[in-house]
């Protein structure tokens, strides 16, 4: 079986029920959209859900981007030594 990210031939996925406890008005629109799509209210979920597992991962990756860089910090020519004073740096 071969797959790339979430693309899987549809008969080789793996399910698992699942019971959900949804406010009536969201499961309402929710199934509006779905018609709407022209999809079954549980491929909307999964859809839904695949951009949320997609959006949250991606921030994650972009946090310890950031934090290794912070890390690492940034090269400012300065060779790691401070050759200013306070004074110089806020005009009085």
């Amino acid at each position: 079986m071969t797959c790339t990210g979430w693309s899987v031939t549809r008969k080789y996925v793996e399910k698992q029920n699942i019971t959900l406890s949804l406010p009536k008005d969201i499961l309402r629109e929710a199934k509006h959209l779905a018609v709407d799509q022209g999809i079954s209210l549980s491929g909307f979920l999964v859809e839904a859900l695949k951009e949320r597992v997609r959006r949250l991962r991606e921030i994650e990756r972009a946090g310890a981007r950031q934090r290794a860089l912070m890390r690492r910090g940034l090269k400012l020519g300065t060779q790691g030594r401070v050759t200013w004073k306070r004074d110089q740096l806020h005009a009085r």
